[in-house]
């Protein structure tokens, strides 16, 4: 795919998509989330640009919505199916759903709102998404005891490049790589020269490492993990109370999620375990040792009676000698003994291994002393070993877990976008239901039917502000022009609304508010709400010319225009409507027009414009009864006309019946 073919991308957006891992699959499939992940685009843009693709891909010019009004009642449908979602990557991807006059997205959608429809919205499985959202993938991952290393400065840049989350030290010879190895507890060196040079650490010869990044810094993959644990595991949940088979063994990732810990580090391991304990205990240790010693050194001295010739006090003080020499000439053996249950206390309560013993037993000198001292230099390389063990260790667990994980990412990906896109179906379900929606049928030319236009059977409006269970269902159907007449507050305008409604969601490949829907395929819903007060010249003027475009261009466009004579002197409206119709007539054209001056435009026009009427049935108790369904081919009454029917009903008197004979 050419992304700056794609409407609204540029060569800077362009950039910015193609740094994704897969950004032909993240454009096909609208995955806002996935677009959004690239620098600089946020879920808005993303949306825009997942719209922009889909018509470039369909070949879809767009411009569905001619006028403001259609596009109102789209952001109101729109609004009404994010509610029904219930995570943030729903709303959006919602969003590159729009009414298109393009067969192929149309039926694209269908097929999708199809396999909405078959879904039950589960409660369990509502509350499971709820945690789900978008994957992230951590990039402020840096690892301090591992380095590269590399006597090549292309090299050089190409492992920043590659590895960020590492050193990368310029060495030029063997002695350089033994220095970094007294500072790192791991030197991966990058050059084929370095091979067979023996070096005192974990010093390793890979030229191949910056292709192996998961083995090299499995920090990587664990960070990644980490920071999506609970949305992984949500995703999980939706799968297994959806009933959905999953892309991965889902006992088995749950597993491994179990033993990274959520700074990226590896849990569970029972000789990891060990070495930190070891080093974070290891002083309190040591103390504690010294103390068993010193005590158990005076509990001797205490108990013994050491006699010493004055000769030999006098020999031992000519040579200096101190309370040491004479520990070792009275109480070698107890000081021996002393010092053995020192170093059995200090190994056992850090239980180390054999190898780590050994240096540890070194902690306490053989020497008599009193009181017994650490050796600070020997608990130092004790803690260094314990650290260098617990490092290699830890890495040698990362890398396992790290490997383990690093095939499954594409199908935790694709876990979470299965979870992410059943919100979206379970959003269109949702509202389906709540609505009591049917998939409309399209007809025309490529139809066995042969109507034009559309027929609506027990259409309700979810835009009305009342309740949905309140609405009157309204049957209504049009094929070329009409006028649509009525009451004031009868209904007409919300009929209008209704249309333009169930044109929108049909366009859009949704299910439809109505018992059942019969439409033709639009390539443009023009929407001419209702003004407020008369226009001045300029915009009257203006008015004209839109309406002057409906008569060129393209064909097949769906004509809604609510009380056309409110943009200027009664008079005036009549001729310049019944002008308008007979333009309209007999072009591709479907459209509904609301006036109070539907016997004045027949009147004028030089045809016979078909009118329907929405009728009051009467009045009760100061309200109208109205009939909501359009009653075709009926020039409904006004409101006077009822009101001065009912009194003259009401009285005896000549004056309403005379004033009722006028209508």
């Amino acid at each position: 795919m050419e992304l700056e073919a794609i409407p609204g991308v540029g060569s800077k957006t362009a950039s910015a998509l193609s740094e994704l891992d897969d950004p032909e699959r993240a454009l096909k499939t609208g995955d806002v989330a996935e677009i959004a992940s690239a620098p600089g685009i946020t879920e808005g843009r993303a949306a825009a640009i997942a719209r922009g693709a889909i018509r470039e891909r369909h070949g879809d010019p767009g411009g569905f919505l001619a006028t403001d009004r259609a596009k109102e009642i789209y952001r109101d449908a729109l609004g009404l199916l994010k509610d029904r979602t219930v995570t943030g990557y729903g709303e959006k991807r919602l969003e590159t759903l729009y009414p298109s006059g393009v067969r192929s997205r149309i039926e694209e959608v269908r097929e999708f709102a199809q396999k909405a429809l078959g879904r039950t919205p589960d409660p369990e499985v509502l509350d499971a998404l709820a945690e789900v959202e978008p994957l992230s993938s951590p990039r402020d991952v840096t690892v301090r005891d591992r380095c590269l290393a590399t006597a090549d400065a292309e090299r050089y840049s190409e492992a920043q490049q590659a590895i960020p989350e590492l050193t990368v030290e310029v060495v030029e010879d063997a002695r350089d790589l033994a220095d970094l190895a007294r500072g790192y507890s791991t030197v991966v060196a990058l050059d084929e020269e370095f091979a067979g040079v023996t070096i005192e650490g974990d010093v390793r010869v890979e030229p191949d490492a910056l292709e192996r990044p998961a083995e090299i810094v499995p920090e990587r993959v664990l960070a990644f993990y980490a920071a999506n644990r609970d949305c992984l595991q949500a995703a999980a949940r939706v799968h297994r109370t959806a009933g959905i088979d999953p892309p991965l063994d889902i006992d088995a990732l749950e597993d491994a999620l179990n033993r990274v810990a959520s700074d990226g580090t590896v849990v569970g391991d029972d000789e990891l375990d060990r070495l930190s304990r070891a080093i974070d205990d290891l002083d309190a240790a040591v103390s504690t040792a010294e103390s068993v010693a010193n005590d158990a050194l005076r509990d001797a001295i205490e108990e013994q009676d050491v006699t010493v010739e004055g000769s030999d006090l006098l020999s031992l003080v000519e040579q200096g000698a101190g309370v040491d020499s004479l520990l070792s000439r009275e109480l070698s053996d107890e000081y021996d003994a002393a010092v053995e249950r020192a170093r059995e206390e200090l190994i056992d309560s850090l239980d180390l291994d054999s190898g780590e013993a050994e240096v540890a037993r070194r902690a306490f000198p053989e020497e008599p002393s009193f009181p017994v001292e650490r050796d600070e230099e020997v608990v130092s390389r004790l803690r260094e070993d314990l650290q260098a063990a617990k490092d290699r260790r830890a890495t040698s667990r990362k890398r396992e877990l790290a490997a383990d994980l690093a095939d499954r990412r594409e199908d935790a990906e694709e876990l979470v976008r299965t979870a992410l896109e059943l919100d979206v179906e379970l959003a269109v379900a949702r509202f389906a239901r709540d609505f009591d929606c049917v998939m409309p049928e399209f007809v025309g030319e490529d139809s066995a039917a042969s109507a034009s236009g559309f027929e609506i059977v027990g259409g309700r409006s979810p835009l009305l502000d009342v309740d949905f269970g309140a609405v009157e269902p309204v049957d209504y159907d049009v094929s070329g022009v009409a006028l649509l007449s009525g009451v004031n507050s009868g209904g007409k305008t919300s009929t209008l609304d209704l249309v333009a409604l169930v044109t929108i969601l049909a366009h859009m490949g949704l299910p439809v508010p109505a018992e059942a829907v019969r439409i033709e395929q639009f390539g443009e819903l023009h929407y001419h709400a209702k003004t407020q007060g008369t226009l001045d010249a300029g915009a009257f003027e203006s008015t004209l010319r839109e309406f002057a475009g409906l008569t060129e261009g393209r064909a097949d466009r769906l004509v809604l225009v609510d009380e056309l004579e409110s943009i200027t002197e009664p008079g005036a409206s009549a001729k310049i409507i019944a002008g308008i119709l007979e333009e309209l007539r007999g072009r591709d054209v479907t459209g509904v027009f609301v006036s109070h001056l539907a016997a004045e435009i027949r009147e004028m026009a030089d045809y016979d414009v078909p009118v329907d009427g929405i009728e009051a049935k009467g009045l009760e108790d100061g309200e109208l009864v109205v009939n909501r369904s359009p009653v075709k081919n009926h020039l409904a009454r006004s409101t006077p006309e009822l009101i001065v029917e009912k009194l003259a009903g009401d009285s005896d008197g000549e004056f309403y019946d005379r004033l009722l004979k006028k209508f």
